[in-house]
């Protein structure tokens, strides 16, 4: 059976989640799902970022303990998996003592065993909200483009990373396709980045100005580097707290998961691609381990323009809008109006234009009047011939879209065909068939047609595919159809 391993970026805890995190999320489960639904064994991971600057000081603006804060965010975040019907199998966090600080630990005494660790006095520019520190070039008009805050001037002794030492093997990597970078436009900005030469990065800050993260092993006066600490969780969480087994599998034990076999897909934001692309590949190299196969990067989640972020005030809450328009709906937003590899506006009447365009006078009155249809014929026999039609891939470019994380165009297609066959409905209208023999073919192929959309909705729209397949059923080359409305009601 063939592996595969995806995971999302860990979501910084400092605040509950967004719809940003909440699209990252969808767009990985469709991509795990889709896997499962090949027979593949699968793994997606998810979780939370609980160290750093930004964690200690939201704590302290709350007047909470940084573990109050990150505990009380994490099950927020965890508290997606039902909201949005995430089929996630580990949740991974970054404070858990046990399972992530050992290999954290491990993978820095691998890094100076490679000589690639040295301490240093440091002085620059550090910006909170991306946990980094910046150059000028980084810069507009003295702010972070990002944040829109100005770096803070910091001068400190540190532990440094030869990030530098890498730069012709990432570069390498990328070019050989052994580490894709998708869509293209993101690959190409790497390797302009690369191109200009790497340099050394901050790995540790003072534990006296910092506590609040993994300790450097043997060296107490310093805590690590967010980064150097939260990227290693794609190896501890490895098979952590799997939900169909009882015992975990991660931590330490998910160093050698990872070199049997790597993650298939990093699934991140285009905010964090430098991280993923440049210093976690660095890391692991000088590790002597192997690198992920592919990063996947999506674009915002634009409001009037500007991007959605907890540091700019400007969120949508993901629990209330599924609460106001139900999962499906939320996750058919994510995946068709905003573009897999690109930014995307969202706004409420853009989501209910396409609520009520789509979903309850597309696919959902579609459904509706072909069951409605289907049960007053009682039971229909198939031929081999109809069944045949019915395994044929109707979508035959569906692998590229979902290897080259076009999910939008794979649903942009799965609609075309839902208005097709709307159109060929409407067309021979055999509802007013009076020779039944007609009316029964037309019928059975509408519904064969749908029942091959409800399959290839399934990790799209998990929900309304499954309520589909309950009211269309095919067993033993009988057709069963039972009347099914009201799956997206108009708003």
């Amino acid at each position: 059976m063939n592996k595969f391993y995806i995971t999302t970026s860990i979501a910084y805890a400092n605040a509950p989640p967004h719809i940003g995190f909440a699209l990252e999320s969808a767009q990985a489960d469709a991509l795990a799902r889709w896997h499962r639904q090949k027979g593949e064994k699968v793994f997606f991971l998810t979780g939370t970022d609980e160290h750093g600057a930004k964690i200690a000081r939201a704590a302290d603006a709350a007047g909470k303990t940084p573990k109050e804060l990150v505990d009380e965010n994490a099950e927020k975040f965890r508290a997606l998996k039902d909201t949005l019907n995430l089929s996630w199998d580990g949740f991974i966090r970054t404070s858990d003592k046990k399972t992530h600080w050992p290999v954290a630990q491990e993978l820095w005494q691998r890094l100076g065993k490679a000589g690639d660790l040295y301490k240093k006095a440091y002085r620059g520019l550090y910006c909170v909200g991306h946990e980094a520190f910046v150059t000028q070039k980084d810069l507009e008009g003295g702010e972070c483009r990002d944040h829109k805050k100005a770096p803070e001037v910091i001068e400190e002794e540190n532990w440094f990373f030869r990030l530098s030492k890498y730069t012709k093997e990432i570069e390498l990597r990328i070019r050989n396709n052994e580490l894709r970078i998708v869509p293209e436009t993101r690959e190409n900005e790497v390797l302009s980045f690369l191109k200009e030469g790497l340099e050394d990065i901050s790995f540790s800050r003072p534990s006296k100005d910092l506590s609040w993260g993994v300790p450097v092993p043997g060296d107490d006066t310093q805590t690590m580097y967010v980064w150097a600490d939260a990227l290693t969780n794609y190896i501890s969480g490895y098979g952590l707290n799997a939900l169909r087994r009882p015992t975990a599998e991660g931590g330490l034990g998910g160093l050698k998961k990872w070199e049997e076999h790597p993650a298939d897909v990093h699934l991140i934001g285009k905010d964090i691609l430098r991280f993923h692309a440049v210093i976690w590949p660095a890391m692991l190299l000088s590790a002597g381990l192997k690198l992920p196969k592919a990063i996947y990067v999506h674009g915002h989640i634009l409001s009037d323009g500007q991007k959605m972020s907890k540091s700019l005030g400007n969120v949508v809450d993901p629990f209330e809008l599924v609460k106001k328009y139900g999962t499906d709906a939320v996750r058919y937003y994510f995946l068709k109006a905003i573009p897999s590899g690109e930014d995307g506006d969202f706004s409420y009447e853009k989501f209910e234009k396409l609520y009520n365009g789509d979903l309850a006078n597309g696919l959902g009155n579609l459904v509706a009047r072909v069951t409605t249809l289907g049960e007053r014929l009682g039971d229909v026999k198939c031929s081999d011939g109809d069944i045949i039609k019915l395994q044929k891939e109707y979508f035959p470019n569906s692998k590229n879209w979902f290897e080259e994380h076009s999910l939008d165009k794979m649903l942009l297609n799965i609609w075309e065909e839902i208005h097709t066959l709307d159109r060929e409905l409407d067309r021979d209208k055999p509802w007013l068939e009076k020779n039944k023999v007609m009316r029964t073919r037309r019928t059975k192929y509408c519904s064969l047609q749908i029942l091959h959309i409800a399959n290839t909705l399934k990790p799209f729209l998990p929900e309304t595919a499954e309520k589909i397949l309950s009211a269309i059923r095919l067993k033993d080359n009988t057709l069963t159809i039972k009347k099914l409305s009201n799956l997206f009601p108009r708003i």
